[in-house]
């Protein structure tokens, strides 16, 4: 099975430490994925970035935006290899 999210804090600098399915802790710099108008808000001020959440497996914010979990754990597609991923 792919690597979801199942929990998400927010950290400084748009940056969010994530725990995944496998139980695995990473940290995310999530500025360079805020694009587009429905993250204009979001990218504007930290405090409504901070409202971010796991949900269903990847991150979302109260107005609707989301973002992809594998753009979020992996940068992109998942390696083929996905099993053995190491962050």
């Amino acid at each position: 099975p792919l690597l979801r999210i199942t929990h998400a804090e927010p950290l400084p600098n748009f940056r969010a430490q994530l725990t995944l399915t496998n139980g695995q802790v990473i940290e995310r710099n999530l500025l360079p994925l805020l694009n587009g108008p429905i993250f204009a808000s979001i990218r504007a001020d930290e405090e409504r970035f901070r409202e971010l959440r796991a949900e269903q497996g990847t991150l979302a914010w109260p107005n609707g935006a989301d973002l992809c979990p594998d753009t979020i754990i992996y940068g992109g597609l998942p390696p083929k290899d996905a099993e053995s991923f190491a962050a």
